[in-house]
């Protein structure tokens, strides 16, 4: 017998051990499956590592099944898993769950079934319990059986789950266990092909519908390998093949086999972008820099320091070209699916189809034969977003962050990781040069490049030199006592909008927010119309006749009565993207609008739709969120106007000054791309705040210097580290109450940890999804101190916390304090 380290995929902190017959030890490799025993349950493990038995005096369980043939992740992944399982206070096995295709995880489930001798038993209990019966004692009565789901809802409340012990063991029911199938597998196809014994056509003796089929047979066979062809192809082209060919197996011609089907996540082949015929000064400065690093096969952090339409892709590229010819692999992360399309077309046109894709927006089927491919060594490069950090590459020679500094890098629940950081992490554990892009980087990796932790890479000019767009700053406070001033538009910018179009020239018009009005107020009491789920003003998508929480999904139809008095008279405040959409269609009717959004591109096909109009020039004016800020190249875009430049000035964050920078100067950078200069509108309330002036002056340096002293003085991030623990529960008193406590126990040990707790304070988003919410923020000088914080109080007794609904989340390095 031999022992098996585990990670099972359950809420457990330790890895487990397992025997496992040594006879068959050739069967295991890490990165696999297992089934195993978790207290009366079967559930999925993932193997760590294999051990001769030790002496332990423990009686030690053996693992129930194998559920690999080939690992589902390199074991050189392995300290990657584990790492951040340390650092995110995340439990192992959880981990591995969440990097793998979703529909992989198999455990035993719940079957209950009611007997002959229940019968009575169960329909007299209902009958007593009257109105006040739970919906699964009617169903349990009717079809004598609940389905696993069911019994999961049900196992959850401690009154029911005794009351169902207490039948099984008079014989009322029966509880059983079985193991659930993976949701998520290989596609197959049925194939035929040519038996090797098979003669000649000519000198078969055939039926006329066999020797059709057989002639069909042999003409699409040509030049396949491997020499099958799928039975839909052969039916499609005679609709009698599929029983001719039943015929021909019997008669030992033709044999059929199951073949993987792979589901293509490309869908139509994205368009083909040439190879530049020469590099700017800039880039082959930076490629001499960066180059020597990918053949050196060592760790070696870069920051890709380049302003807007400074030709950041290429060097992308021609890194990743170095990188395959030294036989290894590339990640590319960027921040959004979106972002995935654009650069999946530039390495498409470059490496084919060695790309491979990983995202949330691909089906589980999708993802899985990614997975596979990767993992298998036929896909050298990918793309995705956030989760492709887990990509099962075995050897990387290069990883790269697109726009590095954007907060989507931010897992915001259950594994709170940031991709962006384990991107340097893996970068280091697996020897491989990371390269961070962004024309605004974020204030640490900025600080980490400054002070020698990364190497700085610049590339200070545009593409042939073509100028940086001019930005002109419109003071809403003055513009709209202009006499005929619209509500959000300044005239200038009207104005504007109307030469671009007369000059036969696209216009970006930004706001980062969306649907048709924020806020809905009663006339009569002046209460606005909130989420009954969340402490949230509704928004009004007026298209859909609907209003909307961006929060929980809630959505009640409107025009609507208000609320609290019952009136009719509700009235809209405020404005989103949809709009601002509106307005300019009613002001410049001739012109041809798009609006992209999460309302207007739900999936990748309407997305794509949209960008494909923009860059054939069927749009004149393209309206949207920050989904248009983000590295797109739209050649004839020569006019940007950004509707509100400080609407995220004043959220209770300490980025936020940061964000709005960053928001403010990647829009900027949309305009003046092509052959003709750029112009930039930017309408704010606040003219003179840095973060808006610097941005006007494309001055990023100048922003940064101000925005550190302020981080300095505060002692936030990068001159600190910060976790946020987050109470939420349906009690708001008992959810206060755990937060107090929790934060009395913290402030025993913070002096000796050289720790700062600000709060216990309701979250500003004080419910969301029917959970009211506190938070907690401890700031320390390193991780290790916090980490002691947290290891310190799980080991305190939290009976706030612990004895009743409410739940503590760890977050480490929180991106929002909302």
């Amino acid at each position: 017998m031999i022992h098996l380290e585990v990670a099972v995929a359950a809420p457990v902190t330790e890895t487990l051990t397992y025997g496992f017959p040594a006879a068959e030890a050739s069967r295991l490799q890490p990165g696999m499956r297992l089934l195993v025993p978790l207290g009366r349950r079967q559930v999925t493990g993932y193997l760590l590592a294999i051990g001769p038995a030790d002496d332990t005096p423990f009686h030690i369980k053996p693992a129930t099944d194998v559920l690999d043939s080939q690992p589902l992740f390199p074991a050189g992944m392995i300290p990657f898993f584990r790492w951040i399982a340390a650092y995110y206070r995340y439990p192992l096995g959880e981990v591995i769950k969440i990097a793998l295709p979703g529909g992989l995880t198999q455990q035993s489930e719940r079957h209950i079934n009611l007997t002959e001798a229940g019968k009575k038993i169960v329909a007299d209990f209902l009958a007593a319990q009257g109105p006040d019966a739970p919906p699964w004692l009617a169903e349990l009565t009717a079809r004598e059986t609940l389905s696993p789901a069911r019994v999961r809802l049900i196992w959850s409340s401690r009154k029911w789950r005794k009351l169902l012990e207490t039948w099984h063991s008079e014989g009322s029911v029966t509880i059983s266990e079985a193991v659930s199938a993976a949701r998520t597998r290989a596609k197959t196809e049925m194939c035929a092909g040519l038996s090797r014994n098979a003669p000649p056509l000519i000198e078969m003796r055939l039926k006329t519908s066999e020797k059709k089929a057989m002639a069909l047979l042999l003409e699409l066979l040509a030049n396949r390998l491997p020499p099958v062809v799928p039975v839909k192809e052969l039916n499609h082209t005679y609709s009698g093949a599929g029983k001719a060919l039943k015929s021909l197996e019997e008669k030992g011609l033709v044999f059929f086999q199951e073949q993987q089907v792979l589901r293509d996540p490309f869908g139509e082949e994205p368009p083909f972008f040439p190879e530049p015929q020469q590099l700017s000064a800039d880039q082959e400065k930076v490629l001499e820099e960066l180059l020597p690093a990918i053949d050196r096969k060592l760790f070696a952090p870069f920051l890709l320091f380049g302003v807007t339409g400074s030709g950041k892709t290429e060097i992308y590229l021609q890194a990743a070209r170095r990188a395959l010819a030294a036989n290894r692999s590339v990640l590319v992360l960027v921040p959004e699916i979106a972002l995935a399309s654009q650069l999946e077309a530039h390495f498409y046109s470059r490496f084919g189809k060695t790309v491979a894709l990983l995202h949330s927006g691909l089906s589980q089927g999708e993802r899985f034969d990614q997975w596979h491919q990767i993992m298998g060594g036929e896909a050298k490069i990918v793309i995705g977003a956030r989760s492709a950090i887990f990509a099962p590459l075995t050897d990387p020679g290069l990883i790269i962050v697109d726009e590095e500094h954007d907060s989507a890098y931010k897992q915001e629940d259950t594994l709170r990781y940031q991709a962006r950081d384990l991107a340097v992490l893996r970068g280091k554990l697996q020897q491989c040069p990371v390269l961070l892009g962004s024309a605004t980087p974020s204030l640490t990796t900025f600080y980490h490049a400054s002070s020698g932790k990364y190497q700085l890479l610049t590339l200070p000019k545009r593409i042939e030199n073509r100028p940086l767009p001019q930005v002109t700053i419109v003071d809403l406070r003055l513009a709209r006592k202009e006499s005929g001033g619209h509500p959000f538009f300044s005239r200038l910018l009207l104005e504007s909008i109307k030469d671009n179009l007369e000059q036969g020239d696209q216009s970006i018009i930004f706001l980062n927010r969306r649907g048709y009005a924020n806020l809905m107020i009663c006339d009569d009491c002046g209460d606005p119309v909130k989420c009954p789920h969340c402490d949230i003003s509704l928004t009004l998508h007026k298209s859909e006749k609907i209003l909307s929480c961006h929060y929980c999904g809630f959505q009640a139809k409107s025009p609507i009565i208000c609320p609290s008095c019952r009136s009719a008279r509700v009235k809209e405040i405020g404005f989103g993207t949809e709009r601002v959409e509106e307005s300019l269609r009613e002001l410049f009717p001739q012109a041809r609008i798009a609006r992209l959004d999460r309302d207007t591109s739900t999936n990748r096909k309407e997305f794509l739709k949209i960008l494909k109009s923009v860059h054939q020039q069927e749009t004149d004016i393209l309206v949207g969120t920050q989904m248009i800020t983000k590295g797109h190249h739209f050649p004839h875009v020569t006019l940007v106007g950004v509707i509100w430049a400080d609407a995220g000035l004043g959220m209770p964050d300490f980025k936020a000054g940061e964000r709005t920078f960053q928001l403010i100067s990647q829009v900027t950078g949309r305009a003046g791309r092509g052959d003709k200069p750029g112009r930039v509108i930017v309408q704010t309330h606040q003219p003179d705040h840095y973060s808006i002036t610097n941005a006007e002056n494309h001055d990023y340096r100048g922003f940064y210097e101000k925005e550190l002293q302020l981080r300095q003085a505060l002692q936030y991030p990068p001159f600190s580290r910060l976790i946020n623990l987050r109470f939420a529960g349906d009690n708001e008193e008992l959810v206060r109450n755990a937060a107090t406590l929790t934060a009395q126990q913290a402030r025993q040990l913070a002096d000796t940890l050289r720790v700062t707790l600000l709060g216990p304070a309701a979250s500003p988003l004080a419910r969301i999804r029917d959970k009211y919410r506190w938070q907690l923020l401890a700031k320390g000088p390193d991780s290790n101190s916090l980490h002691a914080l947290c290891d310190r109080l799980a080991g305190q007794p939290l009976p706030a916390v612990r004895a009743t609904k409410v739940t503590m989340v760890v977050d480490v390095d929180p991106e929002s304090m909302l």
